[in-house]
């Protein structure tokens, strides 16, 4: 048996019969697992499509009222920074401002104040909460004077995109302000981390709301950020020349209708901007608003310009720069969810035409025990089934393509110990602005448990204590917040499932310190 070395695919095993199937198998394992030791088992990110052929000012209004936590104004600013990364900024691009919600609106910084990347994430970073009310109708009303305003550096005749980030709740009506900025023409997103009405946001939204409007928990905010982000650039990109349906060889131009049938025709030119002497060109009717360009390379930056040629008006020609993706291979991640103590869930993306299976090693680590799965070229999952609780297992993705070539991707999963999570989290009043929790304890071998408090007001704080210890004294809790603390017990090779409950401190007046009700 020999062993080749791939730098495109990596490990691949040549085998001179089918007696050596396995022992190929295991040695292509254990070089996957080294590579998988040497951390190269997360995919480099290739370059992003070009966003700077867009225009339009985007406003955000940023809950920082009282009602919000320290914890959660934090994750939504870094929320907003990773939305707004990829756009190019400045006067014929993107422009970006901010607006509080609070007692009284205000205004962090006009549209055009910061007009690179660099400066406008130290922007956004440097924001402080206000606390306050949640004055959303108020705000609103200021939204629309600024949007359209000279002095807060928004322009005229271009797009404008509002996006409205909350925890649910506002103390005044949003509804009439809410229409008069859509019956002006602006796009309105919502952010929902809360619980708050479906009926009365999807109202507020643009339509349709499934695409204006979204209902995420604020840790799991990056996983709407590019399905969000592409919504805003359908919105700002839609009256210039941009790309969608960007891939490693072709793209979909789309333009606005500027000509007619009758009244004239496009020319299209296009060549890659490191070699403009290699420039191509297409003709289209004046009836047609796209065209697909195919057969282009990977990871190289085209120019790109529309010419309308009028026998009535005279149109200026429209350019963009558009930046192909690397060439797919799969898989480019592998991702383990729903481990329980018997299984977990394998996924990896994407799929592709040119992959006619995948096979699935994994065994326990450390051992030398490897089973096999198969999965055909359609599908992009598999449950791996029958497992010991509380072990950790490596897992190896590989793809088989119809050239005869593999690339295959590692990943480490856990499964999860035997009832692994606390039970029956409890609270009882110590005094001013403090509880005590208490829980029984979980089952298996628990190290010890960690317990986090996110305090509506103040900064969150992480507590880890013993096995055998099983309660701690929360403090600096403000009377009439509401905060959130969770229990998780810790084992040696995950922590188990956390426990939470939320809970109320009554004002200072009140008979009762504190109410409690569990999370949903």
């Amino acid at each position: 048996m020999t062993v080749e070395v791939s730098r495109d695919f990596g490990f691949k095993v040549v085998c001179p019969g089918p007696d050596f199937a396995m022992l190929a198998k295991a040695v292509l394992s254990l070089g996957l697992w080294l590579q998988f030791a040497a951390g190269q088992n997360t995919p480099e990110r290739g370059p992003q499509p070009s966003t700077s052929n867009s225009e339009g000012d985007l406003l955000f209004l940023l809950d920082s009222s009282g009602s919000v936590s320290y914890y959660e104004f934090s994750r939504v600013k870094e929320f907003m920074w990773d939305l707004v990364q990829p756009f190019t900024f400045g006067p014929r691009d993107v422009q970006t401002s901010i607006i509080h919600i609070s007692t009284t609106p205000t205004m962090e910084f006009p549209f055009d104040r910061y007009l690179s990347s660099g400066t406008l994430q130290q922007a956004i970073r440097n924001t402080q909460q206000l606390m306050g009310d949640t004055n959303t109708g108020k705000a609103l009303s200021y939204a629309k004077e600024k949007f359209f305003s000279d002095e807060a550096g928004a322009r005229p005749d271009v797009p404008k995109v509002l996006v409205w980030v909350t925890d649910g709740f506002s103390t005044d009506d949003i509804s009439e302000p809410m229409q008069l900025l859509k019956d002006m023409g602006v796009t309105v997103f919502i952010v929902s981390t809360g619980r708050g009405n479906y009926l009365e946001l999807s109202a507020a939204a643009s339509q349709p709301p499934e695409k204006h409007l979204h209902f995420v928990d604020v840790d799991d905010l990056p996983i709407i950020t590019k399905e969000l982000r592409d919504a805003i650039l359908d919105v700002i990109q839609a009256n210039r020349l941009h790309a969608v349906d960007i891939t490693s060889s072709s793209f979909r131009l789309m333009w606005p209708k500027l000509l007619s049938q009758e009244t004239g025709y496009y020319t299209l030119e296009y060549a890659p901007l490191d070699d403009l002497a290699r420039k191509r060109t297409k003709q289209v009717s004046g009836a047609h608003t796209s065209l697909m360009l195919s057969n282009l390379a990977p990871e190289t930056t085209y120019e790109v310009a529309l010419i309308p040629e009028s026998n009535v008006h005279y149109f200026p020609p429209q350019t963009t720069r558009v930046t192909t993706l690397p060439e797919e291979t799969s898989p480019a991640q592998v991702l383990i969810s729903e481990s329980g103590p018997y299984s977990f869930h394998v996924s990896w993306a994407p799929t592709l035409d040119s992959v006619i299976g995948y096979q699935i090693l994994y065994g326990p680590l450390p051992g030398n025990s490897v089973k096999l799965l198969e999965v055909d070229g359609e599908h992009n999952s598999t449950v791996v089934e029958n497992l010991a609780p509380n072990t950790t297992y490596l897992v190896t993705v590989t793809a088989v393509y119809k050239s005869g070539k593999e690339k295959s991707l590692s990943a480490k999963a856990c499964t999860q110990e035997e009832g692994s999570k606390v039970r029956h989290l409890r609270f009882e009043d110590m005094g001013p602005n403090t509880l005590k929790a208490s829980w029984d304890s979980a089952d298996g071998k628990v190290l010890g448990y960690r317990v986090r408090c996110r305090r509506q007001t103040g900064p969150s704080s992480v507590i880890s204590v013993s096995p055998q210890i099983r309660s701690v004294v929360l403090t600096d809790l403000a009377s009439g917040t509401t905060n959130k603390v969770c229990v998780k017990p810790m084992y040696k090779n995950q922590p188990g499932k956390r426990l939470c409950r939320m809970v109320h401190m009554q004002p200072a007046t009140d008979a009762q310190g504190y109410k409690h009700r569990q999370r949903a």
